[in-house]
C-alpha cells in the first residue's frame, strides 16, 4: 500500500481522535498537502508535505509511512517527521505563551464575600431604582 485518503492517513497518524473530526478539520480548511488546500478524499503517499493548523499551531509533517490502522502512539509517531520549522515555531509559541501575562491575573477582586455582599444590600436598600440618583 503506497497510498491513503488524507483523513484516514491523520486518524491514524493521531492527530485527532475519529476520523469525522479529520474530515471536519479538513471541510474547515485547516490542511494542506503539498501546499493545495486538501480535500478528506486526497491521497498522500510518503515523501508529501502536509500542513495542518492545530489551536494556535500549525505544524508542518513529511509523511514517512502510510498506515490504515490506528496503532500505539510510538507507532503512530513513526509515520511522520515533523519540520525543523515547525518545531522552532511551536516553541517560540510556547514561550510566548508562558511569558504572557495570566488572564485571571487582570481580575481585581472576583466573587464578593459575605461581607461585601452585606454592604451592596445596605447600599440598595434606600433605592427604589437602580438608575443614578
Amino acid at each position: 500500500m503506497d497510498k491513503l485518503r488524507i483523513d484516514k492517513w491523520l486518524w491514524a497518524a493521531r492527530f485527532y481522535k475519529t476520523r469525522a473530526l479529520a474530515v471536519e478539520e479538513i471541510d474547515k480548511g485547516r490542511v494542506h498537502v503539498n501546499g493545495i488546500e486538501a480535500k478528506p478524499a486526497r491521497e498522500v503517499k510518503s515523501g508529501d508535505t502536509v500542513t495542518l493548523r492545530q489551536g494556535p499551531y500549525t505544524r508542518t509533517l513529511v509523511v514517512r509511512g502510510i498506515s490504515k490502522q490506528r496503532g500505539a502512539a510510538p507507532v503512530a509517531q513513526q509515520l511522520y517527521e515533523e519540520t525543523g520549522e515547525s518545531l522552532r515555531l511551536k516553541a517560540e509559541a510556547m514561550e510566548q505563551r508562558r511569558m504572557a501575562a495570566d488572564p485571571a491575573g487582570s481580575l481585581e477582586h472576583g466573587r464578593p464575600t459575605k461581607r461585601d455582599r452585606r454592604t451592596l444590600d445596605k447600599a440598595w436598600n434606600n433605592r427604589w431604582s437602580a438608575s443614578a440618583d
